[in-house]
């Protein structure tokens, strides 16, 4: 699912363009399976054409690979094998693997060799997702912080003041609590890892402890600037905070019944929020493009906010997409040319019309920012930070440990401790194992 909402993962231009007698070929690698005739895979295939027409002699040769976990595998076997595409997109839930393995190039000399490309014109905290120190190896093209959305219709009908910015648990759960009547939750929750570890951050709470970095980011934060690889992380899943923060989650559906059971959300075979008898979810920007296409969800009374605080400041994950170039790229100026065209204002601006994600650009997406739902994203964007599969190398599992351990509080009624104990030692081995 967060593969869907990044730039190159909708880049489904399609496999197999026939290569020229003459001249380059970037191959561009993205996660995606063929495209289709929409109106979206027509842009982007203008696109490509346009990239060709105004660079004579390259040609694109897209590389589709369906499935996330499929295309890590089968661009490290390309690597090793010396075949790797040009144009790697990098996923930011994914980009430790290649970047620790050293299967990208440091794009710092031919950002600084360009006089027309700016590092400025990008959020730095996103850029930092795949910075180590002093080098860079990707440029981010889109991304999106994760969100709390609230239905301004049911707010509005329960007579409750929509959610303050700098609100915390206490003040979530009296929200939710009236909002909770009629049939309607105030929260739906999901154990999917990526919609609930930022309940852990704002708690006090974290999966790793990367200990004192030493280079002036806050501590266990992944988007820190590493002067080198990162330490070893240790695992902190199991800490007290934790326990507190996955208990009070577990209450908010079987104590204080705010959201529906997850036997009740999938006995329904809808999506509660979507389907407007819940006020409240955790989500991030690609989710708008589903709601509007909702009978009962009217997108101007849509609202977001950031995720309630216990420290007085909000945090919350972002996820991101990124191009990068592959270490033996045999035409690297032609590949840069290739990220340049994809990463300008013109291109950017076209393509972000989609509202799948925020542009990595701050020009074009302040520009989307008079919309007031964009400009709320926008406003959150200093306080998102990238997720630990940026730092980590096999974070994928960890989700994967993570969802199982909330799945056992939630479904079957294990005590939070217990199952973040037991979370945490599978953690451990299997990362020992790398």
């Amino acid at each position: 699912m967060r593969k869907a909402l990044l730039l190159a993962s909708l880049i489904l231009y399609g496999c197999g363009s026939v290569a020229p007698e003459k001249g380059v070929v970037l191959r561009v690698a993205n996660w995606g399976g063929a495209g289709d005739d929409g109106e979206f895979y027509t842009l982007v295939r203008k696109l490509y054409e346009e990239f060709e027409a105004e660079n004579p002699g390259i040609k694109i040769q897209v590389e589709g690979i369906p499935g996330s976990q499929e295309y890590v595998s089968k661009v490290l076997l390309s690597h090793v094998a010396h075949s790797a595409p040009d144009i790697i997109t990098l996923d930011a839930s994914s980009s430790a693997v290649f970047i620790e393995n050293n299967v990208l190039r440091d794009l710092t000399p031919y950002i600084e060799s360009d006089r027309e490309f700016k590092l400025d014109d990008y959020y730095p905290n996103v850029l930092d997702i795949a910075r180590r120190g002093e080098a860079l190896y990707a440029i981010p093209g889109d991304f999106t912080p994760m969100v709390v959305y609230y239905n301004k219709q049911l707010f509005d009908e329960a007579e409750v003041a929509y959610p303050n910015p700098n609100w915390n648990r206490a003040e979530f759960l009296q929200t939710a609590r009236a909002l909770t009547k009629d049939g309607k939750h105030g929260f739906v929750f999901t154990t999917w890892m990526p919609g609930w570890i930022m309940w852990l951050w704002n708690s006090g709470g974290d999966v790793f402890d990367m200990g004192d970095r030493g280079d002036g980011g806050e501590l266990g934060d992944p988007s820190s600037n590493s002067p080198s690889s990162p330490p070893s992380p240790t695992v902190v899943l199991d800490s007290p905070q934790n326990i507190d923060t996955v208990t009070w989650l577990r209450d908010l559906i079987t104590k204080h019944q705010v959201s529906p059971s997850l036997s009740a959300t999938a006995a329904q075979g809808v999506d509660p929020f979507a389907n407007g008898t819940a006020a409240m979810q955790v989500s991030g920007h690609w989710a708008m493009v589903g709601l509007k296409a909702q009978k009962n969800i009217q997108m101007d009374r849509l609202g977001v906010v950031p995720m309630p605080s216990e420290n007085g400041r909000s945090q919350t994950v972002m996820y991101e997409s990124g191009f990068a170039i592959g270490k033996y790229c045999k035409n690297p100026e032609a590949a840069w040319k290739f990220i340049k065209f994809m990463t300008s204002y013109e291109v950017q601006k076209r393509y972000n019309a989609t509202g799948i994600a925020i542009c990595a650009r701050k020009d074009v997406s302040q520009e989307r920012a008079i919309d007031p739902l964009e400009k709320s994203f926008i406003d959150i964007v200093p306080n998102a930070r990238g997720p630990w599969g940026a730092k980590i190398v096999g974070y994928d599992l960890v989700e994967e440990i993570g969802q199982k351990m909330m799945d056992s509080v939630m479904k079957n009624g294990v005590k939070p401790s217990v199952a973040l104990r037991k979370a945490a030692e599978e953690i451990r081995v299997e990362l020992g194992k790398r």
